[in-house]
């Protein structure tokens, strides 16, 4: 049976106390969807604004403004008005049959995850990341994914092109449900800033936000 699921890459949180998150290893994917503890989705909003935590290109700073004093403002700030937010991590597909699992590579992010439709509906190749050099290409009516096409080793996962369709489907749905999800979260950990940090996780995930949006039930 071949899964799919959004994952952020994910760094302990050490040190970190603006707001709750999970005591996770110092390195591992945290998978979203609408299941995550409310420490969990501490968790994956610190790592969005701490990646996006960069002074912005002169050319984009007067637009964005000034970071604001108070620490909870200014570690959020980058995040809330990064355009095209960096959201470290990709899609992981795993074959129970076979045990054989395609990780994204280096430097890939959630916020490109629509280029696996280039595969099913598109070009019909894709690359996501490198080292190694992960990629995935229709042939005929599979699709054929190489974990490291650069290289002689490394897992090779084939499934149908339909099947694959539905495995996007249910990623869709899944970073829908977290980001239901985390707007809640955000209105309870962080009510004056909720509204700029959930169009934030948004544009991170690629998603049109819904103005009614719920947690899942």
């Amino acid at each position: 049976m071949m899964s799919m699921r959004p994952v952020l890459e994910i760094f302990a949180s050490d040190g970190f106390t603006l707001w709750p998150t999970a005591e996770l290893g110092p390195y591992g994917d945290l998978a979203l969807d609408g299941r995550l503890t409310s420490d969990e989705v501490g968790t994956a909003v610190w790592r969005l604004a701490d990646c996006n935590d960069v002074e912005p290109d002169p050319g984009q700073a007067e637009g964005r403004g000034p970071r604001p004093a108070d620490p909870l403002g200014a570690f959020l700030h980058a995040l809330s008005t990064e355009p095209h937010p960096y959201a470290p991590g990709g899609l992981v597909v795993a074959d129970s049959a076979t045990g054989a699992v395609f990780r994204p590579g280096c430097c890939n992010g959630l916020e490109d995850w629509r280029e696996w439709l280039n595969v099913t509906d598109g070009s019909g190749t894709a690359w996501f990341g490198h080292d190694p050099d992960a990629r995935a290409e229709c042939v005929g009516r599979v699709v054929r994914l190489t974990q490291d096409a650069e290289g002689d080793e490394g897992p090779v996962v084939e499934l149908p092109v339909d099947e694959l369709r539905r495995l996007l489907a249910g990623v869709e749905r899944d970073l829908r449900d977290f980001l239901a999800l985390a707007a809640g979260w955000a209105e309870r950990q962080l009510p004056g800033h909720a509204a700029a940090v959930t169009a934030a996780l948004a544009r991170a995930l690629d998603l049109d936000p819904a103005p009614d949006l719920k947690p899942p039930s």
